[in-house]
């Protein structure tokens, strides 16, 4: 079984390498690192044991690597429009793709230009992981990956929540890819912009009244938003979630990180797609368009 890492940053590497640690072939796509790569490796920092990928099967373009069996794509969204003409090379008519990303419809978006045989699987990280230095991954604390169908025979899901499994990462299998989508909207959509916003980190957010009851008010918008896409989110997720984000580590979410290096934010998949899909059944979500104002202003004043 092959594996193609789409994307070898904070997630890609570290699901790449758990795998490649534990004796899977992996190829990783790497960008501006790529050098580093090929000279000492991918090395990871991880609260689960250190490790280096070293030698490492590494690439700076897709055309150059071989055809693989799974494919996890760990882009950002912002690079999206890319994607297709990166994955044709290493497609096999029996590949299985899965967008580790946020947002919502982005399955969809790539069936639209792939062939309708495509097996194409969604794939959300609840993971506190940053990229600190070229090929250099901190991983800080979980790791549960969840994947789910979109559309073509996806059976090569079972193969990689397996494979997870024995490198040490829990990997589960949704039965509901859109449900599994909102629920990862419920931490993603106040955390990534609120730390952005007021300039903080997850912990300062959940130690202040004010803005714990904000942060939670958030939540419940993105609760309505699923509910009225016939998506039934109970309301005792909000409070799991409040409850994991008190118990994480000191954490800078992966929209506050590309703020501080001036890349772009992915307000298109959070944010717009989330208020798109909510004013498409009528309903109103007033705190998250507030931040999706905010969001761009930033971006569109201090952001190159």
């Amino acid at each position: 079984m092959k594996y193609a890492i789409i994307g070898t940053g904070a997630i890609g590497g570290f699901y790449g390498g758990m795998l490649a640690k534990s004796g899977k072939e992996v190829h990783f796509l790497f960008h501006s690192d790529y050098k580093e790569a090929c000279s000492s490796g991918l090395t990871v920092d991880s609260v689960m044991g250190d490790f280096c990928i070293n030698p490492i099967h590494a690439y700076r373009n897709t055309a150059d690597m071989p055809a693989c069996d799974i494919i996890l794509v760990c882009l950002k969204t912002t690079n999206n429009r890319l994607l297709a003409d990166m994955l044709r090379p290493i497609l096999k008519p029996d590949s299985q793709i899965v967008l580790v990303q946020n947002g919502l419809g982005i399955e969809q978006q790539l069936a639209d230009v792939l062939p309708p045989s495509t097996a194409i699987a969604g794939g959300m990280a609840f993971i506190c992981s940053n990229k600190i230095g070229p090929a250099h991954i901190r991983h800080l604390d979980y790791g549960k990956l969840t994947v789910g169908v979109h559309q073509g025979d996806c059976s090569k899901l079972q193969i990689l929540c397996s494979d997870l499994a024995k490198s040490g990462v829990e990997c589960v299998l949704a039965p509901n890819l859109l449900e599994a989508r909102w629920k990862k909207l419920v931490w993603n959509v106040p955390y990534n912009g609120m730390t952005v916003i007021l300039d903080t980190t997850t912990e300062h957010l959940m130690q202040q009244p004010d803005s714990r009851a904000l942060i939670y008010d958030i939540m419940l918008e993105v609760l309505r938003g699923a509910e009225a896409n016939g998506v039934h989110i109970p309301r005792s997720f909000a409070d799991e979630m409040m409850a994991s984000t008190d118990a994480m580590r000191p954490y800078k979410p992966s929209m506050r990180l590309d703020y501080d290096h001036r890349r772009p934010m992915e307000i298109d998949a959070i944010y717009t797609g989330t208020l798109q899909a909510a004013r498409n059944k009528g309903v109103d979500l007033p705190k998250i368009a507030v931040m999706e104002q905010q969001l761009r202003f930033i971006q569109q004043t201090y952001l190159p």
